[in-house]
C-alpha cells in the first residue's frame, strides 16, 4: 500500500517539532519527549510476548539495526530518503513506500529519534509507543493508541 508519506507527514501538522526551513531555521536538537511509563509498560509487553530482541531507548520506544549504515548519520535538519513499511502490532501492513523524501523533522516524533540511530545505507526496525507515533488520533486504518511498527531502510540523507 503506497500512499507516499501521508501517513507520516500527516502528523506534521499536528505536533511539528521544528517550522519549515523557509519559516524558522531549523533546530538540529532531537526532540526529547519521553512516552507515558503505561505506554512503554505496554510495549515491552509486546517485545517480550513476540520473542523480539530489541534494545530500548530511555524515551520510551525499542529498535533493532540491523544495518549501521556507514557515514555521516542525519540530524533533526537532514532531508532523509527511505524504504520503509509500517505495520500494526497484528502484522497488518498500513503504509509503505520506497525511495521516498522527506524532511525528517517533519515526521513523527518516533522517526526523528530513530532513524538518527543508523547512517545511510543502514536498516533499523522502530517499535513505537503511541505518543511517539501517532497517539490518540485514528488515522487511515491506524487505530488510536496503536503501537507501531516501522522497517526503514535509510538510502541517503543530506
Amino acid at each position: 500500500m503506497k500512499r507516499y508519506g501521508f501517513m507520516l507527514l500527516a502528523l506534521a501538522l499536528l505536533a511539528g517539532s521544528c517550522q519549515q526551513a523557509e519559516q524558522t531555521p531549523c533546530d538540529p536538537a532531537i526532540p526529547t519527549l519521553q512516552a507515558p511509563q503505561a505506554e512503554i509498560t505496554a510495549l515491552k509487553k509486546y517485545i517480550d510476548s513476540s520473542g523480539i530482541s530489541a534494545m530500548a531507548d530511555g524515551r520510551g520506544f525499542y529498535y533493532s539495526i540491523q544495518a549501521p549504515g556507514t557515514g555521516t548519520k542525519p540530524t533533526l535538519c537532514s532531508a532523509v530518503t527511505v524504504n520503509y513499511v509500517g505495520k500494526l502490532t497484528n502484522g497488518t501492513t498500513f503504509d509503505s513506500s520506497k525511495n521516498i523524501t522527506f524532511g525528517l523533522n517533519q515526521l513523527i516524533v518516533g522517526w526523528q529519534e530513530g532513524i538518527p540511530l543508523i547512517a545511510p545505507g543502514g536498516s533499523i526496525t522502530l517499535y513505537l509507543p503511541p505518543s511517539l507515533a501517532y497517539g490518540a488520533q485514528a488515522l487511515n486504518g491506524i487505530p488510536a493508541n496503536s503501537i507501531l511498527v516501522f522497517t526503514i531502510d535509510l538510502i541517503q540523507s543530506n
